[in-house]
């Protein structure tokens, strides 16, 4: 009877504590515009190539000349590299030019990437990142 009891608590606590993972990961319409696209030019800071997605921070300056710093949420690394990005293609201080879908609250400057592109020497990527 105890042995029983320890497994069913054994099984209880894989099926609580593993399906968290099952229910983390998130549906892009949830924080982005679907349907809308937004692009911005400016300098890379940052390129973080990781699983489930690869982030990039993008520096922009409005049109009154302020600095933002957008978060730009990519593709896993395989999904960007089945497109020819690698995680050496871009690095910081790249100028480039990011089009994607906005974030859902404007302020916080996010977009999930569609296209990014390096007009210095016309590296480009595009694809879906969800």
């Amino acid at each position: 009877m105890k042995c029983k009891l320890v497994i069913l608590l054994g099984v209880a606590i894989l099926v609580t504590f593993g399906s968290s993972q099952t229910f983390a990961h998130h549906a892009a319409s949830a924080t982005y515009v679907h349907g809308k696209s937004v692009t911005i030019e400016g300098t890379l800071k940052e390129f973080a190539w990781r699983n489930p997605h690869s982030f990039m921070k993008v520096e922009v300056q409005d049109d009154k000349g302020a600095t933002q710093l957008w978060l730009i949420e990519g593709a896993a690394p395989n999904v960007l590299a089945q497109g020819g990005l690698a995680s050496n293609s871009l690095r910081p201080g790249d100028h480039v030019v990011v089009s994607g879908q906005p974030g859902r609250v404007p302020d916080d400057h996010r977009m999930l990437l569609e296209k990014i592109e390096r007009p210095s020497d016309g590296f480009k990527w595009e694809g879906r990142s969800e």
